[in-house]
């Protein structure tokens, strides 16, 4: 997305100017890569005029940083607070009515914002999605940043695996994974799940103390950020040989996970595409053990649009990302999940992984 097409969306909603806050959203209009700290630490927002140069506002803390990235950005610091700036720079830029990202704005400086506009005289008018929608479809480098990602998550995956033994705790293989990530990407893109035997019924277990034990599931469901885009893989293995509850578990899911994987195409829905896998695991009995949607878009964040679930009506579109990652879970026993990243194209999807551990058993 340019500028101008900022800018010709202003100008549709009879905007002035737009504050954008959401980090990947700053990342992909300006090339500012610093992560907000916590949900109430910002490092920095971008004023978009309708007419002029636009702004990055930040504080001393970043403007090293923001003066290397941002480089079509004038950036502006703000030592007595963001909006103590804004009240200096919008009357100026004869702004009257301000679009804000409503979506990632806490509800307190929401308020305060409000505040601020009153006293100038300027109408705030939320917005949700706008950048969002034009992050959706994906450009040529952008797929092959991805696809770098994916890949190298492979390597890193394969070589924990070849390093995992029986009597290890779920954390040890975690911070192992993570370790690799720091030492050849920019660090992972999630906390890394490892969740041996039981602890694999919980899709979003935490990594604890508990030993892998020889011949149990462990579901292992990792990414990684390599130049700003990011990757994410789930595989479930064995260490020794599984028993067969894990090998006709793991079948069905794998079956799923293809038949969902053949009918994406553009043109078809998110819970199409959903409803194929659960119709594969529904048949097999386990339809009741799969809650979680199949898939989710992956780019600048590792979770992002378009969505693979039961309520997504919207179709697919060339140039988007997306995981496919169908799972059953077994409480008492442990869960199989296996997740690829395809990118859909007008006929069918690419994968983009190469990696099949355990997937054929």
């Amino acid at each position: 997305m340019t500028l101008e097409q900022i800018r010709r969306g202003l100008k549709r909603d009879k905007l002035d100017a737009l504050l954008v806050s959401q980090p990947e959203n700053r990342h992909y209009l300006s090339g500012y890569t610093a992560h907000d700290s916590s949900i109430a630490e910002s490092s920095g927002v971008l004023l978009i005029p309708a007419t002029g140069k636009p702004m990055l506002l930040t504080d001393s803390r970043f403007l090293l940083q923001a003066q290397a990235e941002a480089r079509d950005f004038t950036v502006a610091l703000y030592p007595n607070g963001l909006l103590a700036l804004l009240k200096k720079l919008l009357p100026g830029l004869g702004v009257k009515r301000l679009g804000f990202e409503s979506h990632w704005t806490l509800h307190s400086f929401a308020g305060k914002l409000a505040k601020t506009a009153k006293e100038l005289k300027i109408e705030l008018v939320p917005l949700s999605g706008l950048i969002e929608k034009e992050r959706l479809c994906k450009s040529k480098a952008e797929l092959e940043k991805i696809a770098a990602s994916v890949k190298l998550n492979e390597a890193i995956f394969q070589d924990a695996y070849k390093a995992m033994r029986p009597g290890q705790t779920e954390r040890q293989v975690a911070n192992h994974i993570e370790t690799l990530m720091r030492e050849r990407a920019q660090g992972p893109s999630f906390a890394t799940i490892v969740a041996a035997g039981p602890n694999g019924a919980l899709p979003h277990a935490v990594p604890s103390d508990r030993p892998i034990m020889e011949g149990e599931p462990v579901v292992i469901d990792m990414g990684l950020i390599l130049d700003g885009y990011c990757s994410d893989m789930t595989r479930t293995v064995v260490l020794g040989q599984p028993d067969a509850k894990m090998v006709e578990v793991s079948r069905i899911v794998r079956q799923a996970q293809l038949a969902a994987t053949k009918v994406i195409r553009a043109g078809i829905t998110g819970r199409e595409v959903d409803r194929v896998a659960r119709q594969v695991i529904g048949a097999a009995g386990y339809g009741k053990y799969f809650g979680h949607g199949l898939g989710h878009g992956v780019g600048l964040a590792v979770h992002e649009g378009p969505s693979l679930n039961r309520r997504n009506r919207r179709q697919l579109r060339p140039g988007m990302v997306v995981t496919v990652e169908p799972g059953i879970y077994l409480e008492g026993w442990g869960g199989v999940r296996l997740e690829n990243m395809v990118v859909v194209e007008e006929t069918g999807a690419r994968l983009l992984n190469r990696d099949t551990t355990c997937l054929d058993l």
